[in-house]
């Protein structure tokens, strides 16, 4: 059995990374199970992925579309795929810390701000008061407890009450 060329452990790499990703933030079930797929196809392919591109037979791939496609000519032309650089970027600190909030989850949290482009603590209260939240999976608190600890982060340190005091 000959061994999956280099080009096409890479992109099997990135591909299975991304559908991980785009699990965690809740993506569509299916453009998972397409990353799954064509990763699962690139993989069990003995020639070089850039053979394939270079006849322009990548779509006769077996779960590969146009998209998936664009995506690994992207890699073959620039060693990296941009829609996976974006996936990697890490939360910033102050969303991250949302997870200390009552009913938010880290997964949550990333669907919020990925999916949602939910980025600030006005947002965030904006959205619970509009009761959007409590239809979102994975909520699993008071919207009026997370009012509270969101009004309690955004107010200035000198008018905290001296019991709120850190």
């Amino acid at each position: 059995m000959m061994s999956t060329p280099q080009h096409n452990q890479h992109i099997v790499t990135i591909f299975r990374s991304m559908a991980e990703r785009l699990a965690a933030q809740r993506a569509n079930p299916y453009r998972v199970r397409a990353y799954r797929k064509a990763a699962d196809t690139i993989e069990a392919l003995e020639e070089d992925i850039a053979d394939v591109a270079a006849r322009h037979a990548l779509e006769d791939l077996e779960g590969v579309g146009k998209d998936l496609a664009d995506k690994i000519e992207e890699f073959l032309k620039t060693g990296t795929i941009q829609a996976y650089e974006a996936l990697r970027t890490p939360l910033p600190d102050a969303v991250k810390a949302w997870t200390q909030l009552p009913g938010l989850s880290e997964s949550l949290v990333a669907y919020l701000y990925t999916r949602l482009h939910i980025t600030t603590l006005t947002d965030l209260e904006q959205l619970v008061r509009s009761h959007m939240l409590r239809t979102t999976p994975g909520f699993s608190g008071s919207e009026e407890r997370l009012l509270e600890a969101i009004a309690s982060l955004q107010q200035p340190l000198s008018v905290r009450k001296p019991e709120e005091a850190p």
